[in-house]
Parts: structure tokens; sequence; C-alpha cells
């Protein structure tokens, strides 16, 4: 009997972030740890049951800037600066998004949100600490998966444009 080929989905993970790095053919490296639900927050999670420093582990944040949803990715050890963000995109106010809006424009569930291979490719703004390391950990699109690349691949990947929006 013939083997079955796997498909990209299949090789990669099977979320739409780990596919778009798949056909992509950007190096990358999927950690995957259980996920607790009764853990207060999920990066600080992922950076613990990683073992990674909570510095190179980012989160993915949506927020509305003058009536437009935008990404920001920023280190879990930090909180993201709305002022900056707004300004880094050239708009005058932002807001965190409202999670139903969030997760229905995204195509992930909070907690799960990847910057990579969104339903709808939003704005996106990655916090300038990140060209400090030679990888930085990202949600892989769902809750207990992250994923590991050049901070340059995910910018180049997301269309992001480097800014100090994080703050710590």
């Amino acid at each position: 009997m013939a083997k079955k080929s796997k498909t990209k989905k299949q090789q990669s993970g099977g979320t739409p972030a780990t596919v778009a790095l798949t056909e992509a053919d950007v190096p990358f490296t999927v950690h995957a740890y259980e996920h607790d639900p009764a853990h207060p927050s999920y990066g600080d999670e992922a950076a613990e049951a990683m073992g990674v420093s909570p510095d190179r582990v980012f989160k993915t944040l949506v927020a509305d800037v003058d009536g437009a949803l935008t990404v920001a990715v920023v280190p879990v050890a930090g909180s993201l600066d709305l002022k900056a963000l707004a300004a880094a995109v050239g708009g005058k106010r932002a807001a965190m998004a409202d999670p139903a809006a969030a997760e229905r424009t995204t195509g992930y569930v909070r907690g799960g949100i990847s910057p990579l291979g969104q339903r709808k490719r939003l704005r996106t703004v990655l916090d300038d600490s990140a060209s400090g390391h030679a990888t930085i950990c990202v949600s892989a699109g769902r809750r207990g998966l992250e994923v590991e690349l050049a901070p340059d691949d995910l910018a180049q990947l997301t269309g992001a444009v480097l800014a100090p929006v994080g703050r710590v």
C-alpha cells in the first residue's frame, strides 16, 4: 500500500501561522506545552513552560487605531503603549480592540492570536526590542503552541514596522 503524503498543513503543525511559515520557507521551531487555563497570563505561562526569558517571548495584541484594527507584537514582560502604537502607524488615538472583533478578524482565539496567518492581514507593529534577539517566540495560533523565528523574518512576513511600542 502506498504511503500517504502529508500536506503542508500536516507537516507544519496545522495552524495557519505554521502553514504560512512553511509556505514562505522561513526557518522556525515549534514549541508545544500543556496550557493551564487557570494561569493568569498566557505570555508568562509560555515563557515559563518553554524556559525562555520573557523578553524573548512576544504577545500579539489587537488594538483599534482610529477605527482600524492594528496588531502590536510586544514582549510578554511588559505592556503595550497605546499612544506609541498610534504614532507608529500615523494615527491619533488607540484603544484595545473588542476581543470578539479581534478573534473574528484574525481567526484565532484570545491567548492564541498569532501575528502570522491571520484571516485578514492587519497592520502590524513589532516592538523594536525584538531586533536585539537572534530569535523570538510568538503564538503559533493556539494556546500552548509557540513558534520561534528570527524577528526580521516575522517583520517581513507580516509587513510589520519596528517601533518602540512596548513598555516595561
